[in-house]
Parts: structure tokens; C-alpha cells; sequence
């Protein structure tokens, strides 16, 4: 191989080298974007299981405080069936 056969081949490598160093900058660039991408559905995901978690803890106590107040009115009733239970005999 001659020496002008040489600078060739280099020449060939070098547009080579440079095509592969253009698609690794892409590919870099698009694993920037996915990674943003990415990172901005956890934030939403995130905050939207914020709201979901404050919601149950509402509906919760919510329910918890409505079944205290059917446990006293039992309670209550009870106690007049039983009043009138033992007045009856």
C-alpha cells in the first residue's frame, strides 16, 4: 500500500470517525430528552399521588367519623330497647 493509498484510507476513517461522533451526539441528545421526559411524569405522578393519598385521608375520616356517629345512635337505641324492654315486664 503506497502512501497516497494511506492518506485515503485515513481520509475514509476520519469522515467515518466523524459520522459516528455526530450519532453518538444524537443519541446523547435523545437520552437528554427521554431522561427529561422521564423525570418530569415522575414529578406529575408524584404529585398526583400526593392529591390521591390527601383524598383517601379525607375520605377516611370521613367515613371513620359518619361510623362513630351510627355507633352512638346504636348505642342510643339500645339503650331505649332496653328501657323498654324492662318496663314491659
Amino acid at each position: 500500500m503506497n502512501s497516497e493509498e494511506m492518506e485515503e484510507v485515513k481520509r475514509h476513517f476520519g469522515v467515518v470517525a466523524e459520522g459516528l461522533r455526530g450519532d453518538l451526539q444524537q443519541v446523547a441528545e435523545g437520552h437528554q430528552v427521554i431522561l427529561t421526559q422521564v423525570q418530569e411524569f415522575q414529578e406529575d405522578v408524584k404529585e398526583e399521588f400526593k392529591e390521591v393519598k390527601a383524598l383517601m385521608k379525607f375520605s377516611f375520616a370521613e367515613l371513620d367519623h359518619r361510623i362513630q356517629s351510627l355507633e352512638t345512635d346504636v348505642g342510643v337505641l339500645k339503650s331505649r330497647l332496653d328501657r323498654l324492654e324492662t318496663h314491659q315486664r
